[in-house]
């Protein structure tokens, strides 16, 4: 706005006095101010308002998914020249390095819950690029249950608890998954052995949802993005999932600290799957549908750089806490597609942090996009950290600063990529030719030997547990569908348990 910012000041100790908020010496930080020694205590003693007041506001609300979680700084390093495909300036060419930050966590638990929970795992990463913050807000899986936005809060209250007991029910989550036919290769997914993560290290890491470059010509190009975690995949079996979650729920943020701290820096090698726009409309696949991976015969992985954690967080709260990630937060050269379920999340995810951490959520140091200037006509809310712009014009278009920000009419960089639309409004379900069962099968067929009869002996464990049978028929008739051995093999494991459970 053709001023300078003032220069961040980090307070220091004024020889270690004891201050109230507004810095206002303590003379006892021990004793409540009364009327008289046995009176009632007065109201005017700001001391005791100001230090219970903020006790009282120290617990945001937590995350209503992904509340449980983990986090480091570190950088991404470009390998390959992609000025082909994007204009994106941290893509440009070998050797860019982009600090960033990573958030890891489970889904669907409370913030106390076990970090060896049988959950997708979040992976969440924000790129500190010059031309602003992008956030790449994925999962540890290619793909996820729902493929619309209007069924996720139905979905995730199945994974919070009853409304009536408080417990968790596995009634409600195997009622919703076999009333949802396209949740099943996730599904498949979240009970083999990937579905409990020895640690966030040892994980890799999907955009899962596809999503665009687009180049200086304004050209397009579909994308995957997937982190192939270098320490190689490792997982917890169920035996020892369940013991710690008895022993030390918070084994996976502990060891991704302790790692770091230790000099040993997790790493993830990233690649793309490309697919030309125009290849889309013809593909087996909805390359829209968020349930369906792009096989890699089909579009092979091609590697495009390193991520690398080294840097611990210096205080919890303020940075993993109060970090916020939104797929709407991108940069030029990257662009959203028409997936549904980004769709929703573009506006989910902002306004959650709205709610959350208030308007002014991207001025925390965590969030704020320090590597370019933020121009705006934008003031006031709640919890406003900044200088608030002082006296300059908060409205737009304006003609009293002439060095104010302005709309980049011309620049095609800042424009979003075209897309054709077509069709009258309507609630559409996705193609009937999708067919929801053949990738599922797909993947069962793929499990070998041990890994398929672990899948077999996760489900069980989890449906077992299930009081309504016509829900579990119902399942099963899924798992029929996907492949013939699939159902009977969960059948004969579930008439095992009750004749276990008769017995004793």
């Amino acid at each position: 706005m053709g001023h300078q910012p003032a220069p961040t000041i980090i307070a220091t100790p004024n020889n270690n006095v004891l201050t109230t908020g507004n810095g206002n010496p303590v003379d006892d930080n021990q004793n409540s101010l009364t009327a008289g020694e046995f009176g009632p205590v007065l109201i005017q003693d700001f001391h005791l308002i100001d230090k219970i007041g903020h006790f009282d506001r120290e617990r945001i609300p937590e995350r209503v998914v992904h509340a449980k979680g983990g986090g480091a700084h570190g950088y991404f390093e470009v390998t390959a020249d992609l000025s082909h495909l994007t204009c994106a300036k941290f893509l440009q060419k070998p050797g860019i390095k982009t600090p960033l930050f990573a958030r890891f966590s489970t889904v669907g638990g409370e913030k106390g819950s076990s970090d060896t929970a049988r959950d997708p795992r979040g992976f969440a990463l924000k790129f500190y690029t010059e031309e602003g913050n992008w956030d790449m807000v994925g999962n540890n899986t290619p793909v996820f249950f729902i493929r619309d936005p209007l069924k996720f809060p139905d979905f995730i209250h199945t994974q919070k608890r009853n409304p009536q007991t408080n417990l968790k029910d596995a009634d409600a989550f195997w009622d919703f998954l076999s009333l949802s036919p396209e949740s099943l290769h996730q599904v498949t997914i979240l009970f083999s052995n990937r579905g409990v993560p020895y640690s966030f290290r040892h994980m890799d890491g999907f955009s899962s949802h596809t999503f665009k470059l687009v180049n200086s010509e304004g050209v397009a190009h579909l994308v995957k993005w997937h982190f192939k975690t270098d320490q190689g995949i490792k997982n917890h079996s169920n035996e020892e999932a369940l013991h710690l979650n008895g022993t030390n729920p918070d084994f996976s943020v502990e060891d991704l600290f302790t790692s770091i701290d230790k000099g040993n820096y997790p790493s993830w090698t990233v690649s793309l799957q490309v697919m030309k726009e125009e290849d889309a409309a013809n593909y087996r696949w909805n390359v829209f549908d968020v349930t369906k991976i792009w096989p890699h015969a089909d579009y092979p992985l091609q590697e495009i750089g390193k991520m690398v954690l080294n840097r611990n967080p210096i205080n919890y709260f303020a940075e993993v806490e109060q970090s916020a990630f939104s797929p709407s937060h991108i940069v030029p050269g990257i662009d959203v597609s028409n997936d549904k379920m980004l769709q929703g999340r573009l506006f989910s995810y902002t306004d959650t942090h709205l709610h959350r951490l208030g308007p002014n959520y991207l001025q925390l140091p965590i969030n704020q996009a320090y590597r370019t200037k933020v121009n705006n006509y934008q003031r006031d809310g709640a919890s406003c950290f900044s200088e608030n712009y002082r006296g300059f014009p908060n409205y737009e278009p304006q003609s009293q600063d002439p060095l104010g920000p302005q709309q980049q009419i011309n620049d095609l960089r800042a424009k979003m990529s075209r897309v054709r639309l077509e069709g009258q409004t309507g609630r559409y379900p996705f193609r009937k030719s999708d067919d929801d069962f053949v990738q599922p099968g797909n993947l069962y067929r793929l499990l070998k030997g041990k890994e398929q009869d672990d899948l077999i002996k996760n489900i069980v464990a989890h449906m077992k547990n299930v009081k309504n049978q016509e829900i579990v028929k119902r399942q099963i008739a899924l798992f029929n569908k996907a492949d013939p051995e699939w159902g009977p093999r969960v059948e004969k494991g579930l008439e095992a348990e009750k004749k276990k459970e008769k017995k004793e």
